[in-house]
């Protein structure tokens, strides 16, 4: 009975403050099954799933709880090695599950970004792809005021550099940063002497990103136009292959 009070008041004091547990629906209109993954930043909880299966056409919903901050990204080409193990060909988390038990994405990787309940009682959002490029995804906010959706819409695996490039069988699949296709050269990552906005500016490749997907991160240093917001309380819906 105690337990019970205790969650009505939780829920109570919630409602007062504004800040209530945001929705995320996931959305495959990919051709392809895929794996979405999840990862909770901070040492906070994991959310209810880390990891999950999404055929083409389905939705899957999950549940964060207020001021949760963390990532989304979506595997593709996975199956189970001789020994039961899954692997991805991109983004895979190498939890050898379909969950990824609290591990990230291993670049390249299109990264969905999330922080709730920000500085001014805002959601912040972005696409990133400073771990570089899988597949495309829209980000479109639901129930809130104003609040604008971001995107990497394009496929740019079919414009990426073959030094820069995953290859599958059929061509690219991924398209690595240049800061890892050139063995975290620091001019690339923002690292060391290259450690400020002012000493490290967009490169030749991290424009191929941008021109691609104006509204995406495309560097260390590209916050001007990849943040967004939204007041808190607001759901979102994550498309891949939007």
């Amino acid at each position: 009975m105690e337990a019970k009070v205790l969650l009505v008041f939780l829920f109570s004091a919630q409602l007062a403050s504004g800040v209530l547990s945001a929705r995320f629906t996931f959305k495959n209109n990919c051709r392809r099954t895929i794996w979405p993954g999840t990862l909770t930043g901070g040492g906070l909880p994991q959310l209810s799933t880390t990891g999950f299966e999404l055929k083409n056409g389905k939705t899957r919903v999950v549940d964060a709880p207020p001021t949760w901050s963390g990532r989304f990204w979506a595997r593709t080409r996975c199956s189970n090695d001789p020994r039961g193990k899954l692997q991805c060909r991109t983004a895979d988390c190498a939890s050898g599950q379909v969950e990824c038990n609290g591990a990230g994405a291993i670049p390249p990787a299109t990264l969905v970004e999330f922080t709730l309940a920000g500085s001014g009682n805002q959601d912040f959002y972005d696409v990133s792809l400073v771990d570089g490029f899988n597949i495309p995804v829209l980000v479109a906010p639901q129930g809130g005021s104003a609040c604008k959706s971001t995107s990497c819409p394009k496929n740019i695996n079919r414009l990426c550099p073959p030094e820069m490039s995953v290859k599958g069988r059929k061509g690219a699949i991924a398209c690595k940063s240049a800061c890892e296709a050139f063995n975290h050269d620091p001019k690339y990552c923002c690292s060391g002497a290259y450690g400020t906005p002012d000493t490290c500016p967009p490169t030749n490749y991290s424009l191929i990103f941008k021109n691609a997907c104006p509204e995406a991160y495309s560097y260390a240093y590209d916050d001007k136009t990849s943040t967004f917001t939204c007041p808190t309380g607001a759901n979102y819906l994550i498309t891949f292959c939007p």
